[in-house]
């Protein structure tokens, strides 16, 4: 579900905790600490992020055209 502590120091290049939630909050990743100050970033926010996965739209409500039914 979250990136593991090497994920997050590949992604953000940096080692200290601190840094860490700096560079991905400067670069628009939504990030937690946990209460031993390590980041926790989300899996599937990083993927859509980066472009792997695209968030489809929601599918649009189809309803019939009332005006037209009530006329007849």
């Amino acid at each position: 579900m979250f990136l593991t502590p090497q994920e997050i120091a590949e992604l953000t290049g940096r080692v200290r905790y601190s840094a860490q939630i700096n560079w991905l909050r400067a670069n628009g990743f939504e990030v937690i600490p946990r209460a031993d100050g390590r980041p926790m970033v989300l899996r599937t926010h990083v993927e859509v992020k980066m472009g792997g996965l695209v968030n489809s739209p929601a599918e649009p409500t189809v309803e019939p055209n009332w005006d037209a039914i009530n006329a007849a």
